[in-house]
């Protein structure tokens, strides 16, 4: 089966290439830090300053990756990386903040987004590493309720900060509910499952367009799509990863119009943001899904692949789940180009509109997004061999 065979390939370069080359010039064991990027050229630390998603990101991909094989010191890496992580990025509320700029003990700035990586880390550090399993467990559900006692917006849902910042952003969201599944796999707290359900529900009731059936990105305080430029932006990336999120949550809870929702984000994201010369997966379009932005990001082809496998396990006939893995593997030749480093483990971000490559420091934080997709990739590969057994 070629979709094997290429999971195979994926397989041995994260192995053997990708996790060596991140968990070696991509971390410093001493102080538990990781880079943020490492040079194409070199495989060396660029020194450029790391985000509060990062170490997260990273703690997932490596723990994910002893999963999927690798044999290297993931636990080691992830416990370290943690202590580090806390360090450097815990305020005393128990919320993850971005430190000052003078380094000092002082609180910074507050990101939704960071909160929720924090949260996904936490639930594989408790899956993988039992001796951590009640230390996660105590501060993820502080965080959590930190999150709903001061960021919880009056209808659903959170703020990006108080005062109140706008615009709203259904990509926090995303990632908190990304986080609240793991969770609902790793503890019986049902403050995990109403998270989900209350994200989810957001996502179908608000972040999707009732005339077009896309996810928007940006809103304003009552939840509806900003004004202007802003709230016209649709990202075929995140219709391929809600459309992943939302099938999963739709079968856990037996829910036939999340289903339906999800399947038409995928089309979305299928029909309007593949660019048909380049045959990569595009930035952004607008609301009536035109192009907007044309240059490809790496991320947005694992999010592709995901969403082509989850539908291709929903399919109802054969030719559908046919050309369901058809798309994959057009996912996955997508991707394997931003993989085609001479630097073997590292990979490039961006393509551009005219379809070169555009040859900038590897950033660490995509290794969670390929991590994560090339798993999806090898269980539903394991599915479909199961199914024609």
């Amino acid at each position: 089966m070629a979709l094997a065979t290429s999971r195979d390939r994926l397989l041995t370069w994260l192995r053997e290439a990708a996790l060596p080359v991140w968990a070696v010039a991509g971390f410093d064991p001493q102080t538990g830090r990781f880079a943020e990027k490492l040079d194409l050229a070199t495989a060396t630390d660029t020194g450029a300053v790391s985000r509060p998603r990062v170490p997260p990101r990273q703690i997932f991909a490596f723990l994910v990756g002893r999963d999927l094989g690798w044999s290297g010191p993931a636990g080691e890496i992830a416990c370290k990386g943690l202590i580090g992580f806390l360090r450097d990025f815990e305020a005393p509320d128990g919320t993850i903040r971005l430190r000052t700029a003078s380094g000092g003990d002082g609180e910074g700035s507050f990101d939704l987004y960071d909160q929720s990586f924090a949260l996904l880390a936490y639930a594989h550090l408790a899956a993988a590493l039992p001796e951590l399993r009640d230390e996660m467990e105590q501060r993820a559900g502080w965080l959590a309720a930190r999150l709903c006692e001061h960021y919880a917006h009056a209808e659903a849902g959170f703020e990006e900060d108080v005062p109140r910042r706008l615009p709203l952003r259904a990509n926090p969201h995303m990632h908190l509910f990304e986080a609240a599944r793991a969770w609902e796999a790793v503890s019986d707290n049902p403050a995990w499952e109403e998270m989900a359900d209350e994200i989810a529900e957001l996502a179908l009731s608000r972040f999707i367009s009732p005339v077009t059936g896309a996810l928007r990105e940006f809103f304003d305080g009552d939840w509806q799509p900003m004004p202007g430029a802003e709230g016209r932006v649709v990202e075929p990336g995140h219709q391929f990863e809600w459309a992943w999120l939302l099938t999963g949550w739709a079968r856990a809870r037996g829910r036939t119009d999340a289903l339906a929702a999800a399947r038409a984000l995928y089309v979305i994201g299928r029909d309007h943001g593949i660019c048909p010369q380049r045959q990569v997966a595009f930035f952004s379009l607008t609301n009536d899904l035109q192009p907007l932005e044309t240059h490809a990001r790496l991320w947005s082809q694992t999010e592709w692949l995901k969403a082509a496998l989850i539908q291709a396990e929903e399919a109802a006939s054969g030719p559908e789940r046919s050309a369901c893995l058809t798309d994959a593997q057009r996912a996955i030749a997508a991707l394997e180009r931003f993989l085609a480093v001479k630097t073997e483990g590292l990979w490039f971000d961006r393509i551009s509109p005219d379809g070169k490559i555009v040859a900038e420091p590897a950033p660490a934080s995509s290794l969670y997004h390929i991590v994560g997709a090339i798993a999806e990739l090898d269980r539903v590969v394991q599915v479909l061999d199961q199914a024609n057994g």
